[in-house]
């Protein structure tokens, strides 16, 4: 009996040693795995991600200052086209007020004389003369239906007489000036023609004469400020459209019915068949 008993505890022993024993291919596995040591990261791969992390840093540094400046910008731009929609408003109140006045004393009241003039070239090249086509090189007029604005002193004025039978010119008012810087608004950049879709290609050019926005070029060109001749030859010839229903008759001066010469305020309405 005792034997028995002797047999069967081996025998038990046995199987939970065979049981808890693994297999060698396991025994193996395991046995590479601790002579397998996880390689170092390499230095030129340590530096290289240093490198790209503190880049990483700097630019998102950079947005967020960049972020800031273009929301005081904005600000900025925001103020002033409020200022200058009030400035619009006071002079176009200040005209009614003072010939309403001048109505009621009686009198007449004589609006200052116009300081910006907007010149369309309405004829082609065949059969200039060369003092003429020189003053339309002089305004920037080198192809048909190109517009320009011009400063009115006695200078320009003498040019666009000697030039009258080739061009149409008049006073234009705010909103032709907005409507053609806006539509049709080119800037000259690098000696190239291009289109006016951001403010900051203004300030680039012109920020140094604190013209930073579109707000301020136009304001700029209509109130003929000191700065006129910059904003002006920052704008690239207004390419225009041939006039929606045709033109009367291009030989011959406006007020004998025809197209050519001064035609003051109805200007506007040529810009606006044209644009």
């Amino acid at each position: 009996m005792k034997q028995t008993g002797y047999r069967v505890r081996a025998s038990s022993a046995r199987r939970m040693r065979r049981s808890l024993s693994l297999s060698p291919a396991a025994l193996a596995t395991m046995a590479d795995i601790k002579e397998k040591k996880v390689p170092p990261v390499p230095e030129s791969l340590l530096k290289k991600r240093q490198a790209f992390a503190a880049m990483k840093a700097k630019r998102i540094k950079r947005l967020v200052a960049e972020k800031k400046v273009k929301r005081q910008k904005r600000k900025l731009i925001y103020k002033r086209a409020e200022s200058y929609h009030k400035e619009y408003k006071q002079m176009y109140r200040s005209e009614i007020r003072l010939a309403r006045m001048a109505r009621k004393a009686n009198n007449y009241y004589v609006p200052a004389e116009p300081r910006l003039a907007f010149v369309i070239r309405i004829r082609g090249i065949n059969g200039v003369s060369p003092k003429v086509r020189k003053v339309l090189q002089l305004l920037r007029l080198r192809q048909i239906f190109n517009g320009v604005f011009v400063k009115l002193n006695k200078a320009s004025i003498n040019m666009l007489r000697i030039a009258e039978p080739y061009i149409a010119w008049g006073y234009p008012n705010l909103k032709s000036v907005r409507e053609l810087i806006y539509k049709r608004g080119f800037g000259k950049i690098r000696h190239q023609r291009i289109a006016l879709t951001d403010n900051s290609l203004i300030e680039k050019q012109l920020g140094r004469v604190g013209i930073i926005c579109i707000e301020d070029l136009i304001h700029e060109v209509y109130t003929v400020g000191k700065n006129f001749k910059m904003a002006n030859n920052f704008l690239w010839p207004f390419k225009l459209s041939s006039p929606r229903g045709g033109m009367n008759k291009k030989t011959t001066h406006f007020v004998e019915g025809g197209d050519a010469g001064n035609r003051e305020d109805q200007i506007n309405r040529m810009i606006r068949c044209m644009n």
